[in-house]
């Protein structure tokens, strides 16, 4: 009653599986709030070093600082997208059918194999019962 010991609940696979997958969805999320944080701050950085504090006035390019920002917007949006609506159509379920599909296509191709190899190499009936009905174990 008052023992130490502590009974741990066993969690099944499908159980598993979905606790993984809402911990990866979780991670990806976290990133892209991350990303998105040091995006607005070195932008403000940006922003506040060449306007303001004169840095690269002698560049090629007048506002360099606006044409950084939009790249690195660019890039926040390919990751925004890949994490919100490319997960959406290709997350765990997509990846599932997709698996089944490969194993069934393999499935397919063993049997084909297999029955070229049955045509090329006919077993003799005597092997042939053997394999598909084995003698029981000698007992001792």
């Amino acid at each position: 009653m008052f023992s130490k010991a502590k009974k741990k609940e066993r969690i099944d696979a499908e159980q598993r599986e979905q606790y993984e997958y809402a911990r990866s969805r979780i991670k990806q999320k976290k990133n892209l709030m991350r990303h998105f944080v040091v995006f607005l701050v070195g932008s403000i950085f940006l922003i506040v070093i060449n306007p303001v504090l004169g840095y690269g006035n002698d560049f090629f390019i007048k506002n360099w600082f606006v044409w950084a920002i939009l790249i690195w917007a660019f890039l926040f949006f390919i990751h925004l997208f890949n994490v919100l609506i490319m997960n959406t159509f290709m997350g765990k379920e997509w990846e599932n059918t997709q698996l089944e599909k490969l194993k069934s296509k393999q499935e397919q191709r063993i049997l084909e194999l297999q029955g070229e190899i049955d045509k090329e190499f006919p077993m003799p009936d005597e092997k042939k019962n053997m394999l598909s009905n084995p003698p029981p174990p000698e007992v001792e």
